[in-house]
């Protein structure tokens, strides 16, 4: 199923013309809905394209927000939402710079694309993300590696409503067919773990603090 929530989206939702791609997504759309850990079908410009249940319970608690709901474009969600932090453990450090430098990377690659254009003049509207995004990310990269910028394996903390999962850990999965990458689309599930490991036990677990929808710039030590 295709997750929507509250608020109100930046941009259509992406739609193949192609009759043959259609059917396909919403074949997709059954198999992702099978997977009982979250998944999620993101466009290029981290447009969600398909969503399963399970995504949609994760961020079931966020408030509603006009242009980073989580159903609707997962990087504003991750940048833009204030809501973000009491979802995804060690926000800024661990999810906010990795995402920052993929982004970056993207806007690289893809400069003419409107809907980056765009999520990049957001950020250059905020001072501190602006500064953390040109100043403070190329330091975070140098100091920990271009590894840590990579999604596919990447062990992060979560923060589920659900109490059965509650301060856990997720490696992202990158699971994207070959159909979906001509589309220009990537597939990510977030694979919980019923324990957190012990690094990360006394890391945020208490209660998640809300933070304004921007960065800091973030000491290396933290990330």
């Amino acid at each position: 199923m295709t997750y929507q929530a509250g608020g109100q989206r930046s941009a259509p939702r992406p739609v193949p013309e192609d009759p043959e791609a259609q059917a396909y997504l919403q074949d997709y759309a059954s198999l992702l809905e099978a997977v009982s850990f979250p998944s999620v079908v993101l466009d290029r410009r981290w447009d969600v394209v398909l969503a399963n249940t399970a995504f949609a319970s994760l961020f079931r608690g966020v408030g509603p927000h006009p242009t980073a709901m989580p159903g609707d474009n997962f990087l504003r969600f991750v940048l833009f939402h204030p809501d973000a932090s009491t979802v995804l453990g060690e926000h800024e450090s661990r999810w906010c710079l990795p995402m920052l430098a993929n982004f970056a990377a993207a806007l690289e690659r893809n400069g003419h694309d409107h809907g980056l254009q765009a999520i990049r003049r957001d950020i250059a509207q905020d001072p501190i993300m602006e500064a953390a995004y040109r100043h403070g990310l190329p330091h975070w990269i140098r100091t920990v590696g271009e590894q840590a910028v990579a999604h596919d394996g990447a062990v992060r903390p979560l923060l589920h409503p659900d109490p059965r999962w509650g301060a856990t850990d997720c490696r992202i999965v990158d699971e994207t067919p070959g159909i979906l990458k001509d589309m220009g689309c990537t597939r990510i599930t977030l694979v919980l773990r019923d324990a957190r490991r012990p690094a990360h036990s006394s890391r945020g677990a208490g209660r998640p603090r809300r933070t304004a929808a921007h960065l800091s710039v973030v000491p290396a030590s933290e990330a």
